[in-house]
């Protein structure tokens, strides 16, 4: 087993498209990291009003934006749809206001609050008062709300720990595609007919084979992990170490340790039986690519090998995923066991 390993080692280092998607990877994922590695603490207001996020949709702490209240929320909403209202109806301001503090106070949901002001004074630009709503999740900070914001959520977890719910969030995303590309090749060369009926002729058993592979397979794409994993670490350390924000390897590491290797894992296993199952392991691809779009649409799904941290830098909480990745664990598992099944019940012919 330890020799099959090697060897998948081996092959995946030779082989060009291994270091391309490597490459690849580190270049999209600093990309999209790389605003976090500058959050900071704000030393002044000319500080925070300089600072402006290329979209108010991606506005976040490193901006000088906080998470808003639900009653700042409504304000916000409120006092954006009533200049809307006055400037393109040209009704009188105060009365707006009025009008709308009655309807806030109604006791209505926002939905219901929206659908009526639509109904007085219809949608200024297309615009709702639940469109911006949604808009204003974020607020532009004073430095001392940004400061406390940060205080408060770094006394909790290190920067690491935040940071690393960031990397596991995207990373997972990018190494699964990568994972779904790159382990076609893991069976390619052994379902070819005269290969598939020589390696049944060898003295290796099943269970030696299968589970070998798998983890030849596993470890490439372990090695390519660590990769990125010792990179954004060092990336993010030097930063928070640069900004003066508490700085953990391990706070760091338990979301890309829980959150991406069992998805590989079930790739690898999802690979091995289609490709034993099949004598080929190509028709995986678009499983796999089916799979993930599954995985990725939407709140965490069962079974899904990607997870996904919605919310800002600080607000960057997992879904409940701690039982999808036991059971991934559990069917990956499984189905390598299957799989061993069928390699010992394949009959040369």
């Amino acid at each position: 087993m330890k020799g099959m390993i090697r060897q998948e080692l081996k092959n995946y280092f030779k082989n060009p498209l291994y270091w391309v998607g490597i490459l690849f990877i580190l270049y999209g994922l600093f990309q999209i990291l790389s605003p976090y590695l500058d959050v900071h603490y704000f030393h002044s207001k000319q500080e925070v009003q300089q600072t402006k996020p290329e979209s108010l949709a991606d506005a976040d702490i490193m901006d000088g934006y906080v998470k808003s209240t639900e009653k700042e929320r409504i304000d916000l909403a409120a006092k954006k749809i009533q200049s809307m209202i006055v400037k393109e109806f040209g009704e009188d301001a105060e009365n707006v206001r009025k009008t709308l503090k009655e309807i806030r106070e109604s006791g209505k949901s926002v939905s219901e609050m929206s659908d009526a002001i639509g109904e007085i004074y219809g949608y200024p630009k297309g615009y709702s008062f639940q469109y911006y709503y949604q808009v204003y999740e974020y607020h532009k900070g004073t430095k001392n709300e940004i400061n406390k914001d940060l205080k408060e959520k770094l006394t909790a977890h290190s920067y690491s720990w935040y940071f690393g719910r960031k990397f596991a969030d995207f990373g997972g995303l990018y190494l699964g595609f990568f994972s779904a590309v790159l382990l076609a090749f893991l069976f390619i060369r052994d379902t070819k007919r005269d290969t598939y009926e020589l390696l049944h002729t060898k003295p290796v058993t099943a269970k030696a084979y299968v589970f070998g592979k798998a983890a030849g397979g596993f470890f490439s794409m372990a090695a390519a992990w660590l990769l990125f994993v010792v990179v954004f670490f060092a990336l993010s350390a030097v930063a928070g170490i640069r900004n003066g924000l508490p700085v953990s390897l391990i706070e760091f590491l338990i979301p890309a340790v829980c959150y991406m290797l069992p998805n590989v894992l079930m790739i690898v296993s999802v690979y091995t039986i289609i490709a034993l199952g099949f004598r080929n392991p190509l028709p995986g691809v678009p499983f796999l690519f089916l799979y993930l779009m599954y995985s990725n649409r939407g709140p965490l799904r069962p079974l899904a090998i990607t997870v996904r941290f919605d919310g800002g830098f600080l607000e960057a909480v997992a879904p409940r995923a701690v039982y999808n990745q036991v059971f991934l664990l559990v069917v990956s598992a499984g189905l390598l066991f299957m799989a061993s099944a069928i390699w010992k019940r394949r009959r040369i012919g």
